[in-house]
């Protein structure tokens, strides 16, 4: 488990230092900042979820995020604690440091502080942030270890 602790903490640490710098940055050059043809660095804040959904519940919608995500934070340590793979416990640790750095973005800011664009010509991706980075490849990973460990049921 303290393996899964530690990749917790960097990953918490990667995430809440990329917003700092990225906001300093953001403040210092502007918003959008082109840095190639298809990725832009913007100042967005996600009150919601995903994409923005639910972003409206004001103070109500801020505190059932967070309870949420603390409740799902502790399910998957829980988890942790009890899994024997050394790559799900990774894995596990990656989405839960990328989920308390958004729960300190809510706490701190009320919203969640997104500064990746990536577009192609007009069409835009939802802007994101390095813990949404993180949360998503702790997820992918989890999903190829169970298809690549799913035991057979015999017929």
């Amino acid at each position: 488990m303290l393996l899964g602790l530690f990749i917790s903490l960097l990953t918490l640490v990667a995430d809440q230092v990329s917003k700092h710098f990225i906001f300093r940055f953001v403040l210092e050059n502007g918003s959008p900042y082109d840095v190639c043809d298809y990725l832009n660095i913007v100042s967005a804040f996600n009150k919601g979820v995903s994409f923005s959904m639910f972003d409206n519940g004001g103070l109500w919608g801020r505190i059932i995020l967070i309870a949420f995500a603390l409740g799902v934070i502790a399910f998957l340590l829980l988890w942790m604690k009890d899994e024997t793979s050394r790559f799900v416990r990774v894995s596990l640790g990656l989405i839960v440091g990328g989920a308390l750095g958004n729960v300190i973005d809510r706490l701190r800011m009320g919203a969640v502080y997104d500064f990746l664009d990536f577009h192609y010509g007009a069409y835009h991706w939802p802007a994101f942030n390095v813990a949404d980075t993180f949360i998503c490849i702790g997820a992918f990973f989890i999903i190829l270890h169970a298809i690549c460990h799913r035991k057979k049921v015999s017929k």
